[in-house]
């Protein structure tokens, strides 16, 4: 039996507080990474759970509706560290489906403005970041529960454009080559989808430049069999992805994180592959992407 030691100024334990349910676990470095914050830049995630950004195919010619309302605002309700908005076209040619989102000009800006302040207003949503893109020579494509092929401009679809006259599909129409003018044009409205972004306060951004839409066909063989500064070599495969990029960084303010999406492979012989996909991040490493 174990004679026990009277309680002295020693070796009394005093009383334990009441726990305060806001303040971190005790073990939060040494948990799960999933719930440790993140810092990218200048944001604060309180941890690495990201919202990623779904299609809903639910806009009016390109504006967010009050669908948009409703689905990012229980997403906001999530406890994720970071939420995204669905892929954005930077103008309405870029756009996947005609139910796609964009943010091109000043009536899409203020239809996203609106959802966004609605959600920020009803819910303590988390830092909330936006994924731009352009859809080539995959746009004017039908909803998924519609077929998803191309849509003919009667139909209400348009003509799409890619880096050359290949279709995605055997049965479509190829699309139209993209002009060094049109090139150009791209890169610009890039930038000013990204000032757009800039003003509506989104956190982060995120160019789209994978799933076979228009900077992955850039840097794509089997998409891309231009002659010029654009196609052939790696080198100028990747060189539009890079412009754009750049476009982007010079766009977005400097504390404001930005990413690239890509996909690292095609997974067909002679296409995109992962040794390429290396020479790619390295590069979106030199521009600022973070």
């Amino acid at each position: 039996m174990t004679t026990p030691v009277p309680a002295t100024a020693a070796t009394a334990t005093p009383a334990t507080p009441a726990a305060d349910p806001t303040a971190p676990a005790p073990n939060a470095a040494h948990g799960p990474a999933l719930f440790r914050p993140l810092r990218l830049g200048g944001l604060s995630l309180a941890n690495r759970i990201v919202v990623s950004p779904m299609c809903q195919y639910s806009a009016d010619e390109g504006a967010a509706t009050d669908w948009h309302v409703v689905h990012l605002g229980q997403l906001a309700l999530s406890g994720a560290g970071l939420m995204m908005i669905e892929a954005t076209a930077v103008e309405s040619d870029g756009r996947i489906t005609p139910g796609c989102l964009g943010l091109w000009d000043d009536r899409t800006e203020a239809a996203l403005g609106r959802v966004l302040e609605a959600v920020r207003a009803a819910t303590a949503a988390p830092p909330i970041a936006l994924q731009i893109g352009h859809a080539g020579r995959k746009a004017s494509s039908g909803r998924p529960w519609e077929g998803g092929m191309l849509v003919p401009a009667a139909e209400g679809g348009w003509f799409p454009a890619g880096p050359s006259a290949l279709p995605h599909r055997p049965e479509e129409p190829p699309p139209r080559a993209m002009s060094l003018d049109d090139i150009d044009r791209l890169v610009e409205r890039f930038a000013d989808t990204t000032r757009r972004a800039a003003r509506l306060g989104i956190d982060a951004i995120e160019v789209h430049a994978a799933h076979g839409y228009l900077l992955h066909q850039f840097l794509s063989p089997l998409a891309n069999q231009r002659e010029d500064a654009y196609g052939g070599s790696l080198e100028n495969r990747m060189r539009l992805p890079l412009r754009v990029t750049r476009a982007v960084r010079e766009a977005w303010p400097s504390e404001r994180p930005l990413g690239v999406r890509i996909s690292a492979s095609d997974w067909v012989e002679g296409g995109w592959d992962l040794e390429q996909s290396l020479v790619l991040c390295r590069a979106l490493e030199a521009e600022g992407v973070d």
